[in-house]
């Protein structure tokens, strides 16, 4: 602001000056006391956040034990149990004493000691030379020629055996391109190129397509449907991995947005009775009910209480575990017992919202918990429904961890690939299956969503 020389100012152009000094310092009085509040709040870390641990940044203390640990009771060693059907059975028999040098008969002995020896044999590739044989018919004068085994196809010459591992190493364990080339070269001698990687995992495509569909359809006969997303990058570009699981499947699906659509494309003309996720405002009304998860509300109540608040959120936090035990009880309650469970903490959590909040952390928690008020007590009125979204977490953490091994994907199949396999694994798992099995079911074309 330029102020013109005092002597051409007349009374009222001071006047007017002074007021508008009056206010430009009251605005930055005011700014100061805003800087000054937000270098007093504690930082968020995913203690008291939605902040992954790994945003936590280095050199941050160690988390402090409530209490101390008790020192472990002592038990008994253990060994590792014999193998029940030993694939041999070396049997040792002494040719003379250790201590006289006498000779010993063999029908005189017994069996003093059993123990196992494990090992890995060499393993190696196995190639099949396939020669189609033919010629020229003496009936019709054309040609012919066999055709080839149906388990041996021309075109790629890697079997499903050598897929399957290809897929569960790069999905399941995160083993780049370059480093699986080396490993196949170094372990089993097969010599592979990044490319036929590729080409290997591109063939894939039409199978998980198959099994997804599949997936799907059993996803949306579900009554209760969790869901969760996280970021991932294909050529550089921030996309979004969806998962949506119930009981008995598991699909992932990445797409270029985290709104709304991506979840309402899934679901179609089906609507879950119970539907769980965070807070997030993309996941809302996809469900006749919706649980929002409490492990996502303790960390704000925690920061809260971090900022200050000692009055409302530290009971609200002991309201919340409690109600969260008594979840974990459910399997030994009756119907009526835990109605009335479900009725008691609708109330205590009615009172904690009237208790008048002296600190602004305390009472911006009340407005929050004020707008998902009836959403946090789901699963005290139906058994089925968890009272966090940790599955969801659980699924979707080994493709985070994906993600920050490879740095995500460098081609446009990849993302499509990536959430069949986990989809498939996922399912599987839910079926008692391992991921390979699941795998190599697939690539033999007997996966099936039971």
């Amino acid at each position: 602001m330029t102020v013109p020389p005092r002597y051409r100012l007349s009374d009222a152009e001071k006047e007017a000056l002074l007021l508008e000094q009056a206010a430009l310092i009251e605005r930055l009085v005011a700014r100061v006391a805003e800087l000054e509040a937000l270098l007093g709040k504690p930082k968020k870390t995913s203690a008291n956040s939605h902040l992954p641990p790994s945003q936590d940044g280095p050199g941050r203390e160690p988390r402090k034990a409530k209490r101390r640990r008790k020192p472990r009771p002592s038990r008994p060693g253990v060994a590792r149990p014999l193998a029940p059907d030993p694939d041999h059975t070396e049997c040792r028999l002494a040719e003379s004493c250790p201590h006289c040098r006498s000779a010993l008969s063999p029908a005189a002995q017994r069996c003093r000691h059993r123990y196992d020896h494990i090992d890995l044999p060499e393993v190696r590739p196995v190639v099949t030379r396939v020669e189609l044989f033919g010629g020229r018919c003496g009936s019709c004068g054309r040609r012919y020629r066999a055709d080839p085994p149906v388990a041996m196809p021309p075109g790629t010459p890697f079997g499903p055996g050598i897929r399957a591992l290809l897929a569960y190493l790069h999905h399941s364990h995160h083993v780049g391109f370059e480093r699986l080339a080396r490993m196949l070269k170094e372990l089993f001698g097969l010599a592979i190129s990044e490319g036929a990687i590729a080409n290997a995992f591109r063939r894939m495509g039409p199978a998980f397509d198959t099994a997804c569909a599949a997936i799907k359809a059993k996803l949306l006969t579900a009554p209760v449907i969790a869901s969760d997303e996280t970021t991932t990058r294909v050529n550089g570009v921030t996309h979004w991995q969806w998962v949506f699981h119930s009981e008995h499947a598991v699909l992932h699906t990445i797409a270029p947005s985290r709104g709304r659509a991506v979840a309402a494309a899934v679901l179609g003309e089906h609507q879950p009775e119970v539907w769980i996720s965070d807070r997030y405002a993309g996941q809302q009304d996809l469900g006749r009910v919706h649980q929002v998860c409490l492990a996502h509300v303790m960390r704000d109540v925690q920061y809260a209480i971090d900022c200050g608040d000692s009055v409302v959120a530290p009971k609200i936090r002991d309201h919340l575990r409690w109600a969260i035990r008594v979840g974990k009880r459910r399997p030994s309650l009756k119907d009526s017992t835990l109605a009335a469970y479900a009725a008691k903490a609708e109330r205590g959590l009615d009172a904690l919202l009237g208790v008048p909040a002296a600190h602004p952390a305390g009472r911006e928690l009340q407005r929050q918990i004020k707008a998902w008020r009836g959403k946090f007590f789901v699963f005290l009125t139906d058994r089925r429904v968890p009272p966090t979204n940790n599955g969801s977490e659980q699924e979707i953490r080994p493709s985070v961890i994906f993600r920050k091994v490879t740095n995500g994907f460098r081609s446009d199949w990849g993302p499509g690939i990536h959430a069949g396999y986990r989809s498939v694994t996922g399912t599987a798992r839910r079926q008692g299956q391992s991921a390979w099995t699941a795998i190599r079911n697939l690539i033999d074309g007997t996966f099936v969503v039971a």
